[in-house]
Order: structure tokens, then sequence, then C-alpha cells
């Protein structure tokens, strides 16, 4: 027993508990429009936390009101005040019980005063951003830095995984002050390498102003978020806030090369003065010349330079090739051989419910879980298993409530286009009637049948399995639970395809 790691550990503990800091350290430089502001008493104000929850607000906390999508919280100052707060930052000044400083971006300022708060980060941190890929290449970089030798960490929609952790998530980026804290934590247990997930909402609500990026990279563009986005160019403007506000200038800007989006990234980050490296079929960094397809395996020739290496990736798919050369070039632009870096693509594990075989039937039908519950990432699942099917492509799927409805009608277009056999089931229906949601599917997959419990769809598409299916059952991946109305359910694809999978066929 290291007793005197163990009591460094409980230390460092004890002093974040009284962890304080002037108001003034706090902000910084970053921010002209406080130096006045701060000049007087506020500035000597000592914070003793961070928050734009004013129901988390405790004695001595900076509440920071933002506005969010269904109130401001500006209007949430008195609460703070009478839980405690020392001060309150909004996007302007109002009349309270405690000094109220202006600035123009209240998100960058709780972002930034995060990082300040907190401290430190691994020394070495990526992002990778994108509309498909990005957790399956945060945690392909993550093992490559391991499989190399470094204490590497990964955090993004799956959750945090490090040589001390594997915690379940549920955001893809988390809130500001959450991740500063985990990334201070990960520091604090020795981690030196950190891959992360920067989702649009994570980048346009400035949650990763303050993280200090190594190296940072762009998988594709597909259709999501048009909930939250205006368009589609609005959209891909959120994800190149990456290069053009957050990653250092000069840096290595890892591009895929290969999608319909990337000459624009490749434009964003060049024009952002980055070091684009781009990697595919079109790459110059790392080029993909050939793939083979296999059941579990593709064997790809991959040329780095006048080097060329064929390599076996372990997985299946199209798209988990272009997610390893993306994580191969972030590892390789943050310090990992060449020859390191292949080896340790032969040794992938496939994020969870990212392609991941949960079984197959006595006769060899395999069944896998995707967490695909976007058009473009369903036609590419889809796809990917086409070339080692040699029977029947079986597909079950719905789409999620309260979310873009206009990719309903998409995604039962490309489901019966691509799939042999296609069910239409509840994914996650929130506050929406599922039956709704079903219909708006229906519409375009005049060759689908409807199942509207999951699990019972689920059952329905095991017992149907011949030798030679692949059943893909898409949507909810990963995730452990299933939102109807307000309520959130245990729920696991995972857990239901193996418990049909064991059933006895009548």
């Amino acid at each position: 027993m290291n007793t005197d790691a163990d009591s460094r550990g409980v230390s460092r503990l004890q002093e974040r508990k009284v962890h304080r800091m002037k108001l003034r350290d706090l902000a910084g430089d970053k921010f002209p429009e406080l130096e006045a502001q701060l000049e007087g008493p506020a500035g000597l104000l000592d914070i003793s936390g961070l928050s734009s929850d004013s129901r988390k607000v405790t004695p001595g906390t900076a509440f920071v009101a933002v506005a969010g999508t269904k109130a401001d919280g500006a209007g949430f100052i008195a609460d703070a005040a009478d839980r405690g707060a020392a001060v309150a930052i909004a996007s302007e000044a109002v009349e309270a019980s405690i000094p109220v400083l202006a600035v123009k971006e209240p998100r960058r300022f709780l972002s930034i005063a995060a990082s300040r708060f907190y401290g430190k980060q691994p020394e070495t941190m990526v992002a990778v951003t994108g509309t498909a890929g990005k957790t399956s290449v945060a945690s392909f970089v993550r093992q490559i830095w391991a499989y190399a030798g470094h204490a590497a960490a990964m955090i993004g929609t799956t959750g945090v995984v490090s040589p001390r952790r594997n915690e379940y998530g549920a955001l893809t980026t988390p809130d500001p002050v959450s991740l500063h804290k985990l990334l201070s934590e990960l520091a604090d247990e020795g981690v030196t390498h950190a891959s992360m997930e920067a989702s649009s909402h994570g980048l346009d609500q400035c949650r990763l102003d303050g993280v200090q990026l190594a190296a940072a990279a762009f998988t594709n563009l597909g259709r999501d978020h048009m909930d939250y986005h205006p368009t589609v160019e609005d959209y891909m403007a959120a994800k190149m806030r990456l290069f053009d506000a957050l990653l250092p200038k000069g840096s290595p800007a890892v591009i895929f090369a290969d999608d319909p989006w990337s000459a624009q990234a490749i434009k964003a980050a060049a024009d952002a003065g980055h070091d684009v490296r781009t990697v595919g079929r079109k790459g110059d960094y790392l080029t993909l010349k050939r793939v083979e397809h296999f059941r579990h395996k593709q064997t790809a020739e991959i040329h780095i330079g006048d080097e060329i290496f064929e390599v076996d990736i372990p997985l299946a798919g199209d798209f988990q090739v272009a997610n390893a050369l993306v994580a191969a070039g972030l590892a390789m632009s943050t310090g990992v051989a060449p020859k390191v870096a292949m080896a340790a693509l032969e040794k992938l594990v496939g994020a969870s419910g990212r392609l991941e075989l949960v079984g197959h039937t006595r006769d060899g039908a395999l069944a896998y879980v995707d967490y695909a519950h976007k058009p473009d990432a369903l036609e590419n699942v889809l796809s990917s298993v086409r070339p080692f099917t040699t029977g029947r492509v079986v597909v079950v799927f719905g789409c999620g409530g309260d979310r873009d409805r206009g990719k309903r009608p998409i995604m039962g277009e490309i489901a019966c286009r691509l799939a042999d056999v296609v069910i239409v089931t509840d994914d996650n229906p929130r506050s929406e009637e599922p039956a709704s949601i079903r219909a708006e599917i229906m519409a375009a997959a005049g060759c689908a049948s409807e199942i509207g419990d999951r699990a019972a769809a689920i059952r329905e598409a095991v017992a149907m399995l011949k030798s030679g299916d692949t059943l893909i059952v898409a949507g909810k991946g990963h995730e452990e639970g299933q939102t109807i109305g307000s309520v959130t359910l245990p729920f696991s694809d995972h857990a239901e395809v193996r418990k049909a999978l064991e059933e006895p066929k009548s």
C-alpha cells in the first residue's frame, strides 16, 4: 500500500475543497470590458466556485447568467444571491443585492473562468468534431496513445475512460465547469494525454473554450441537429469554430479528405493558419490505397510518406477505417511514431454501440448494435455490412422525439433502399406521440413493417434471421434507457439482442 501516494491524493482533495481565487484573477485578461469593473472591490472578491445553475450555488460562488433556449439566466440572479453567490456575471448589469458585472459573452467567460479556476489539464489535449465518428475517433486515439505507453483518457458521448475510471456519460461535450473540473482530476490522476469530442452545441456554446488543444480533427458532415441550427451552413460554421477560434494557430488540423464537406473544412483550417494534414483515399498525410472487407476485420493498405503499411483493422465498416485514419493522424501529430500507430490499429476495440457485434445465431447470422440516429450514419452502417453479408440485411430503427422531424422520411427511404428487411420501431419518443413519429418514417418506407415496442421489434428481427443474414439495431447504441414522456426507463439494445439470441427458435 502506497501511503505516501494516498496521503498526497487526500491532500490534493483537501486543497481543492478550500480552493479560492480572486475574481480579477479568475477573469484574467481575456475580457477587456471587465477591466474597469474589476478595479474596485469586486475584483478582490474571493470566489470559491462557479455555476450557471442558481440551484447549485453555494456561498462564495460566482454565478454566470447565460441565456438558454427556455430561459435567460439573468432572471435567476436574485435566487443565486439568496443562496450565497458572491457575484453575478451577465450580458448586462442589473440591480441586485450582489455585484453584477457585464460581459459580452457570458458563456465564454464561464469556460475561461472554469479553466483558470481548476487550473490543471492533461499536457496533450486533442478534440474531434464532425457529424459521425467523433466517439470512435476519440476512443481510438486514446487506445493508440495507451499502446504507445502514455497515460491516456477520452471524454465523450459514451462517458469517460482513463487508466483509473470507466464512467458512463450522457453528454457529448460536458458543461464547462464539469469539463474543467474533470480535466483537473484527470491531470491529478496522472493522465498526460486526453481526447474529447467537440459537438456543434458544445462549440457554439463555448463549452470548449479554455481547453488547451495540441491538435484537432474533422471527420465529416451530414444532416443533424436541424432543430438547433437554422441551416446546414450554420451547423458547419459551428463545427469550424474548433479551428478558427479554439485551436492555437500553427497546430496540426487532421481532416478526413473524402467527405463532401472536406474541402470546406480544409479551407477553414488553412485560413486559420493551421498545419493541415489530410487522411483518406484523397489524403496526403495518411493515404488509403486499398481495403479488403471481411466479416470481422478489414485489411487496409496505408501509405505514410515513402512507407507502406498493410494493417488488419479488427472492425467492420468503411467508416471505421476512416475513423481509424483520423485517430492515427491525431496520434501521430502528437508524437506517436507511424510504425507504433499502425501497430496499434490492429489492436483497436470499437466504441460501445458503434457497429458493435453483440452476438450471432446458431447458424452464424450476425447481430450488431449501432448508434446511427441520423441519415448519413444509417446509410453508412447499412452500406458497410453489405460487402460481407451473403444473405439479407435486416434493420430495426426509429427516430427520437422532440428532434429534427425532417430526417424521419429521409431515414425511412435510406432503410428501404439499403436493407432487405426493415422494421420501424420506437427510439426515444420523449414528449411526442410514438405512433406519429413512426408514421412520418413509414411515409417514405413502403417496404417496412411497424412494431412500436422496441423489445418486441428486436425479438421479431432476431427470430427471422437465417444463415448469412446481418441484423443492425440502430439508433440508441450505448444508451441504457428509453425516454418516454418525461420518464427514462431502463432499456439496452445490447441486452435485448442478447436476450433474443438466447431464446429457442420455434
